[in-house]
């Protein structure tokens, strides 16, 4: 299926990544989007609410972060591809409804534009401080998919493909933007209309009185029905049985539990989706992500000039983690290296999966990006200091 071309801004335009990913989203087919001013965020809504008159779309600014990501819940039972955006502290008070959408299978997309923090924090200056909040921020056990671009091109591109996974295997997923990237300006280029694919709602063909609306088939995805078109479900975070009705005993949550994980978990070789530059042959590989990725260049150049074999595994898709990959490369390599606007964090899963194979964190508390020299010297020394 193709974008509606009344959603569809055809075209070189030479805008920022917050208002890429609004354009994104109305090309993916986005018609309600309920959200809370919040810096840097503001601006994807901002022109949300400029654009959406123009293709039949409905904005809400909300009382409260809590407010908007359940609005977006109930906007998708009713038919519409929902968005909602938000940094720092509102992300944190939108976990509730992440697992929410999660335990019911509510596709819809949450923009996470991510700042300093903790708490307040720095809210206009980039960090990349939740990435760990966006898998694990809800309580239980559940999978989300998570993508993270690295310009305004990608905040367009990935925005897309966020409300197309969201559809597919009807899951929260996740556009982690840092304030670098969503307020940075550069050329953009969006498709002709009949050039985007996307990925249509999967209604039921059930007949009204036999639809059970959590019956999955072979590919543990269960089809929907829409809010008032005649069919009986319901709806809670209560854990259910496949008409959607409450029940509490072991198995069902084992049953229920285990097919929304490995709906996500059994595919995530396939929704793996990285850049690699370099990795044959490389001695030390770099692991970045969003603007920080663009950041380590420098470094990478500097160090291959000097006749070192230095690779890039740039993560576009962050959750689930490309874990197969990095077990891949491991055994070639003397190190990965792994630069984050954090203390900390997307390393610890390089560590996981990197077995014996060396990993140098190369942490930044945020405010500003990494000085490309810092992430050069830590390439040196993981090169044995000889480089």
């Amino acid at each position: 299926m193709h974008a509606d071309p009344a959603g569809v801004l055809t075209g070189a335009h030479f805008i920022d990544g917050d208002h890429a990913c609004c354009e994104g989203a109305l090309a993916a087919g986005c018609r309600f989007v309920a959200g809370y001013p919040i810096t840097p965020s503001t601006e994807v809504v901002e022109r949300i609410a400029w654009r959406f008159p123009e293709v039949g779309g409905v904005f809400l600014q909300m009382e409260d972060e809590l407010a908007s990501s359940i609005a977006i819940a109930g906007a998708a039972w009713a038919g519409r591809k929902a968005m909602t955006v938000t940094s720092g502290p509102g992300f944190s008070l939108m976990m509730e409804h992440i697992g929410f959408a999660a335990m019911t299978e509510t596709p819809c997309v949450f923009v996470d534009v991510q700042r300093g923090g903790p708490s307040t924090g720095l809210p206009t200056l980039s960090g990349q401080g939740d990435m760990m909040q966006a898998r694990w921020g809800s309580h239980g056990d559940y999978e989300i998919i998570a993508v993270s671009p690295n310009s305004p091109q990608e905040c367009f591109d990935l925005t897309v493909k966020a409300f197309n996974l969201s559809e597919r295997y009807r899951v929260p997923v996740l556009v982690m933007m840092d304030e670098c990237v969503g307020h940075m300006m550069e050329r953009v280029v969006i498709p002709k209309a009949e050039e985007i694919e996307v990925y249509p709602r999967r209604w039921t063909t059930a007949a009204r009185g036999e639809y059970l609306p959590y019956a999955a088939g072979d590919d543990l995805v269960p089809a929907m029905a829409r809010a008032g078109a005649g069919y009986r479900f319901h709806v809670t975070g209560l854990t259910h049985d496949e008409r959607g009705y409450p029940d509490m005993s072991a198995a069902c949550q084992a049953r229920l539990v285990r097919r929304l994980t490995e709906k996500i978990t059994r595919d995530a070789s396939a929704l793996t989706d990285v850049v690699e530059d370099g990795i044959e042959g490389a001695e030390v590989v770099v692991v970045a992500y969003g603007i920080t990725s663009r950041v380590v260049l420098p470094a990478i150049a500097q160090l291959r000039r000097r006749g070192h074999r230095v690779g890039l595994l740039r993560l576009r898709t962050v959750w689930p983690f490309p874990e197969h990959r990095i077990r891949a490369v491991a055994p070639s390599v003397r190190a990965f290296v792994v630069p984050e606007l954090n203390l900390g964090q997307m390393v610890r899963e390089v560590e996981r999966c990197a077995c014996s194979t060396r990993v140098v964190s190369v942490p930044h508390a945020g405010g500003a990006v990494h000085n490309p020299a810092t992430i050069a010297d830590a390439l040196a020394e993981a090169l044995g200091g000889d480089a």
